[in-house]
């Protein structure tokens, strides 16, 4: 695929929600739970506090041509207005990607994170043959999402924590989709 051709990214239906792409009016929702701490902690990219102009950057990031990771808003409206959290996929070489995921602390233990890893997992918008997730492992709930999903725990390892300021140590698993 060309770099000057727009990236197709699909709607994807669920159960008691949508995964749709991120549209600038969405930029409210995303800084209001990404300036949460505990939702900003539990990723590896979100800072803490939220600059502004940061949820800007990364929407228009998601919207980018050329963009490497593909983000989906959890909306559970019927108009496309509301944002429960988020669900990315970043391109890696040879058929793979990295999932990666957020929900607010207010929709937390209601099942919104596994059914919107599952519903990736089974429209497979990116042709994936294999998926990996990280998770820190103080962040159990978001380890269960990923097994829940039948990922299989392959290692650990670690990652960097913007929001933390620190190396955490991480739970690697895999999902192959071939």
């Amino acid at each position: 695929m060309s770099m000057n051709q727009p990236i197709s990214q699909p709607v994807i239906k669920a159960d008691g929600f949508t995964l749709r792409p991120m549209t600038e009016a969405d930029a409210g929702q995303i800084t209001l739970y990404a300036s949460d701490a505990r939702v900003a902690k539990a990723t590896k990219t979100i800072p803490h506090p939220l600059p502004d102009g940061v949820t800007e950057a990364f929407i228009a990031r998601a919207l980018s041509v050329d963009r490497t990771e593909d983000v989906w808003v959890i909306d559970p409206s019927d108009d496309g207005s509301e944002v429960l959290g988020a669900i990315g996929l970043e391109r890696m070489d040879r058929n793979q990607s990295e999932i990666g995921y957020w929900v607010a602390p207010a929709a937390w233990n209601n099942g919104f994170a596994s059914a919107a890893v599952s519903a990736i997992i089974e429209a497979n918008p990116q042709a994936c043959r294999t998926i990996f997730g990280a998770v820190f492992q103080d962040n159990p709930a978001s380890a269960r999402v990923l097994t829940n999903a039948g990922f299989d725990y392959i290692g650990e390892a670690e990652s960097f924590s913007v929001a933390r300021g620190v190396t955490v140590p991480t739970w690697t698993y895999i999902k192959k989709l071939d």
